[in-house]
């Protein structure tokens, strides 16, 4: 009999290391879940202070821009003054150039029934009107019906020397390359 109550009180005994066990097992869980609750929060903070961030920097260089703005008119007024298409300057380029006419068809019925075969593009099933061979045609011949030719306008744009082109709010790569004296070596 006494091995039954030993063989009882070894199996309690196993019984509740393994309850234990499951229940820090649980915890553990628990412990994996509140940690990555903690992730996602950290995530949420991270954003938050990024758009607080973003907005600054938005303020910051829209005054900055601005200011752009401002001395942008100022070089173009000094390249209208001289009355130049280029000026080269140390820290860049002022240039005055004018853009393409623009073609605009105000009534395409009406240009499609006095067009002529060179001014349109013919595929299957469609005809449309070719702006490039309408351009071509307006060289030496006059406008046709139903087109509105808008010249293009004078358009001031500058470079600045190692930065990137500014034409509109378009970039283009530009620029001189430099070397530092203290970078290039000499093999004696």
């Amino acid at each position: 009999m006494e091995e039954n109550f030993l063989d009882e009180l070894l199996q309690e005994a196993e019984d509740k290391e393994i309850q234990q066990t499951e229940a820090y097992m649980d915890l553990l869980l628990l412990d994996i879940k509140k940690m990555k609750e903690k992730m996602i929060q950290n995530f949420n903070e991270s954003e938050k202070e990024i758009e607080i961030i973003k907005s600054w920097a938005i303020r910051k260089n829209s005054i900055l821009e601005e200011r752009i703005k401002f001395l942008a008119k100022k070089l173009e007024m000094f390249i209208r003054e001289r009355g130049e298409k280029t000026i080269s300057l140390p820290n860049g380029e002022l240039k005055f150039h004018k853009k393409q006419d623009k073609i605009e068809i105000s009534d395409l019925e009406f240009f499609l029934k006095n067009a002529h075969k060179d001014l349109l593009d013919v595929v299957p099933e469609q005809v449309k009107p070719s702006l490039i061979k309408i351009k071509q045609w307006l060289k030496t011949k006059p406008v046709p019906k139903g087109v509105i030719v808008i010249p293009g306008k004078q358009e001031f744009t500058y470079r600045l020397n190692n930065e990137k082109e500014e034409i509109n709010g378009g970039t283009e790569e530009t620029g001189i390359a430099a070397e530092r004296a203290e970078d290039i070596k000499i093999a004696v």
